[in-house]
């Protein structure tokens, strides 16, 4: 790791801090407040994140080593568990304030893909796992391979920017999932007058696209082989090549499939601290004027 990469980490971290600490600040405790503060807890998971540290006992060593003037005080592996655990819900919404932040959170052309999150390799696993109920079986089709665990669907800007997430059971009906995201956050589909999705076939269906028309969007899909040519067709190769792009940059640079996560929080809160390392990297490079918005390079090894 050289300095040049730890210098722009630590421009890109020192901006995150400064984002939540002026934003969620006031956050108060009963009792003492813990020696690591949520702003500090969060800039350190989207740190972790960045740099490919998927061993939790590496990367407090690596802190205290590396990170040490910038953070003095990092508790031992069950605390810092607990804490991320704990800290789901600011993860989520520290992703929400800096999508928020940005001229992408206005864009109203959406793509919708959903990606595995293996949770276990081995049939055993999946019996014993405390993950049985949740996680599920799935194929994946691109990698033309069945897996056990959960599908992380995702809604984004074409830059890449996260504006809806969820994880979902692999065996639950995609168009099911994305319908339960819209009806939880009704007003992001209102906001945004002549809103377009951009979706893969496993999302075709007269019901679900008559819903969406009733929410005011339009959903652009592939046509299947003996179905007429379908509106908007032309543009769905170069936004199939940009959610690839996402989902290479959540799995290639951040090991979105390597979380590491055992129970159901735990395999939530690891892939929300990859999204939000995304968003992250997102936001810093719009706000420096970066020539490529969802470039990891100037922050990662």
């Amino acid at each position: 790791m050289n300095h040049q990469t730890l210098d722009g980490l630590d421009t890109l971290l020192t901006a995150l801090y400064v984002k939540i600490d002026d934003e969620i600040g006031d956050t108060r405790w009963l009792g003492r407040p813990p020696k690591l503060t949520d702003p500090e807890l969060v800039t350190l998971a989207v740190a972790q994140a960045m740099l490919g540290f998927t061993s939790e006992s590496r990367w407090l060593r690596f802190i205290r080593s590396r990170l040490g003037a910038m953070f003095p005080y990092v508790p031992k592996q069950p605390g810092w568990n607990k804490r991320l655990r704990a800290a789901l819900p600011l993860v989520k919404r520290v992703i929400r304030l800096l999508a928020v932040d940005t001229d992408f959170w206005f864009d109203n052309h959406w793509i919708v893909d959903s990606t595995p999150v293996p949770c276990g390799m081995s049939r055993p696993t999946a019996k014993r796992s405390e993950m049985a109920g949740w996680a599920g079986y799935g194929y994946c089709a691109s990698h033309s391979r069945y897996f056990w665990g959960l599908r992380l669907y995702l809604v984004c800007t074409p830059t890449g920017m996260p504006i809806l997430w969820a994880l979902a059971n692999s065996k639950i009906d995609e168009r099911e999932v994305l319908t339960a995201m819209l009806d939880r956050e009704p007003d992001a589909v209102s906001a945004r007058p002549g809103l377009l999705l951009f979706v893969d076939k496993g999302f075709a269906s007269r019901e679900f696209e008559a819903d969406l028309a009733l929410r005011g969007a339009e959903m652009l899909r592939p046509s299947f082989k003996r179905e007429k040519r379908r509106k908007g067709e032309s543009q769905l190769k170069s936004v199939r090549q940009l959610i690839e792009s996402v989902n290479d940059t959540l799995k290639g640079q951040l090991d979105l499939e390597q979380h590491g996560g055992r129970t159901f929080e735990g395999v939530a809160v690891r892939v929300a601290q990859r999204i939000l390392a995304m968003t992250a990297a997102i936001w810093h490079n719009h706000k420096t004027g970066a020539p490529t918005t969802r470039s990891l390079i100037p922050y990662d090894h």
